[in-house]
């Protein structure tokens, strides 16, 4: 008789991508509006109330060639 189990988890991956062209990087208030609306979507996904406040590992900030990426995931 088997004494393992199996599993398959499937994630969903929710990126804003951030334009950062050299030499300059990407602008603020870009990072500051991708910002807003993935913690807007993070709340919804979880089933948050709109001011509730985000846990330290919500969101991931990702520094790419020429662009920033904010992304959380969620299981589908």
């Amino acid at each position: 008789m088997a004494t393992y189990t199996t599993e398959v988890v499937r994630r969903a991956v929710h990126r804003w991508v951030v334009p950062a062209a050299e030499p300059w990087g990407a602008a603020s208030d870009e990072i500051t509006k991708a910002w807003g609306a993935a913690a807007v979507a993070y709340r919804k996904a979880h089933g948050l109330p709109d001011d509730a406040s985000l846990p330290g590992d919500a969101l991931w900030f990702h520094v790419r060639d020429d662009e920033v990426v904010i992304q959380f995931t969620t299981k589908q």
